[in-house]
């Protein structure tokens, strides 16, 4: 899909913006062009892109390509910005990463997506509603959509941390068989948004600067608030990851200590059981049916005598190892 629209100097919103249109439309230098290339073959992004804009192959290429981490790159009369959307898939545990390309000018602005984006469509959506959100120039729209694009990382950080949470309470009561592998997942999407978030705020900290000359210096502003934003998610990424590598430790000390707890209970087990083995097998190699004559040991009294202490033995040595608190 191609969709375009042009606010005229008077304020008139256009979206009835013909291809053939685009190129004199983007050299007005009282307008403002967005075009916004969603989901579109490059067959049909290529010609709008090198033809109407006369971007640089390269930097075509690269938007094309769809594989680039967050950047941006200056050709002199526009820039070219690669920014990411995440999304977090709370029943999986992965982090989804979707890919928006700019072309930013003084005069216009195209986006390309290769997958539609819920952060583009609200700023489309605004745009559309009210023109005064087009009002400020390129450079409030280009804010407009890193702002929007930064602010669905949270919704993803706190569906971290809720998992963290449910994660938590499973470690102390009946962690499932599959819980070290959600636990490395969750470490992987923590790992993966850092390496998103880190070059991004990167690229707003170049904007916020104003290295480049398409941006003004009136919109800087706005490009550090973002930064700052960005600054944040990063500081408590770093913390969710500190949090999931504590409650994998938690996990494996858990699981110790229930081993720990399994073999001791085992070994007590053995150990009352001990005596009985001993005078069982002593007993129990022909002793009361000896080929000698043995008349005092094999005879009733001693055999009861036998039967007593291989009850209360076992009972004694309970009463002792719960004394000395073994149990």
């Amino acid at each position: 899909m191609i969709r375009v629209l042009y606010r005229q100097p008077d304020g008139t919103v256009r979206f009835d913006v013909r291809p053939d249109e685009i190129q004199a439309l983007a050299r007005e230098p009282a307008g403002l062009l967005w075009v916004d290339l969603v989901e579109e073959p490059a067959a049909s992004c290529e010609p709008i892109l090198r033809g109407s804009f006369g971007f640089h192959p390269l930097a075509v290429a690269d938007a094309l390509i769809q594989s680039h981490v967050p950047k941006v790159d200056d050709w002199g009369d526009y820039l070219y910005v690669v920014l990411h959307a995440v999304a977090y898939d709370q029943h999986d545990g992965d982090m989804i990463t979707l890919e928006l390309d700019v072309f930013w000018g003084k005069t216009y602005v195209v986006t390309h997506q290769g997958r539609t984006l819920d952060a583009v469509e609200r700023v489309w959506a605004a745009c559309q509603r009210d023109e005064r959100h087009l009002a400020s120039g390129t450079g409030y729209l280009m804010y407009r959509l890193a702002d929007e694009l930064v602010s669905d990382y949270m919704p993803a950080v706190e569906g971290i941390d809720e998992t963290i949470d449910g994660i938590e309470d499973q470690v102390f009561l009946a962690p499932p068989a599959t819980l070290p592998e959600r636990i490395f997942t969750l470490k992987r999407s923590l790992l993966h948004l850092r390496r998103i978030i880190a070059p991004q705020r990167e690229v707003l900290n170049k904007l916020a600067r104003g290295d480049f000359a398409v941006v003004a210096p009136d919109d800087r502003v706005y490009f550090r608030d973002v930064y700052d934003h960005l600054v944040r998610m990063y500081d408590i990424t770093e913390s969710l990851r500190d949090l999931v590598g504590g409650v994998l430790e938690t996990y494996l000390s858990v699981v110790n200590n229930r081993m720990n707890e399994v073999m001791k209970t085992l070994t007590l087990i053995t150990t009352l059981f001990m005596p009985l083995s001993f005078l069982a097998g002593f007993f129990g190699i022909n002793f009361f049916a000896p080929a000698t004559p043995l008349d005092a040991w094999t005879d009733k009294p001693a055999f009861l005598l036998a039967i007593v202490v291989m009850v209360v033995t076992p009972a004694i040595m309970y009463v002792w190892m719960r004394r000395r608190a073994w149990m």
